[in-house]
């Protein structure tokens, strides 16, 4: 199976940035996220089996945090807006999310799951293109499709889609296809 943990983000939010997205597909030719699965990513895990998916849930059970508000605005690029392969809506949040992701982490660790070595940096993916990596790795060219992207939006002003209050995160599955990842919520862990 393959999983990652995350925050699922209302309709309204959801739909706000497909109507934003609706008058930038033709401009740019990239890999697009499909709204349906539009998510905060707090630790992608990858490939595990059954028993191992088993233990993580019950680590992840042991998590205690309070709800805490995100707001959904500013678009931006990985690495960045001069060689970009990652195109994202900004995800602004109290330190609470960050030690969310933190403790994801230390509890997926306890598992054998290999901690993160880079800093959290909350997003949420609209676009990719290559690799889709964040990070520059040697041979790695920007898209020329993302890059005028970048250009158009330069001069407008960042969008706001909106605000919640996170009170859950979820276990996913990621199922690959020919069209792209589907994701199904495995488990969900309240918050609070």
């Amino acid at each position: 199976m393959r999983v990652f943990i995350g925050l699922d983000i209302p309709d309204p939010i959801r739909a706000a940035i497909a109507r934003y997205l609706d008058g930038l597909r033709n401009f740019a030719d990239v890999r697009w996220v499909r709204p349906e699965s539009f998510h905060v990513t707090l630790k992608f895990i990858g490939e595990q089996k059954p028993e191992q998916v088993e233990q993580i849930q019950r680590e992840l059970t042991a998590i205690k945090a309070a709800p805490f508000g995100i707001a959904f605005r500013d678009t931006g690029f990985f690495p960045n807006a001069k060689h970009p392969r990652v195109f994202w809506v900004g995800i602004h949040a109290p330190d609470a999310l960050t030690q969310l992701a933190a403790a994801v982490d230390e509890a997926v660790g306890r598992t054998g799951v290999p901690r993160e070595s880079n800093a959290y940096r909350p997003h949420l993916t609209l676009a990719r293109s290559g690799s889709g990596r964040p990070h520059d790795r040697p041979g790695d060219r920007a898209d020329t499709g993302l890059r005028r992207l970048s250009d158009k939006l330069q001069p407008l002003p960042p969008p706001d889609f909106g605000t919640m209050t996170a009170r859950e995160f979820f276990l996913y599955e990621s199922q690959l296809s020919p069209s792209g990842a589907r994701y199904s919520k495995l488990q969900a862990f309240p918050l609070g």
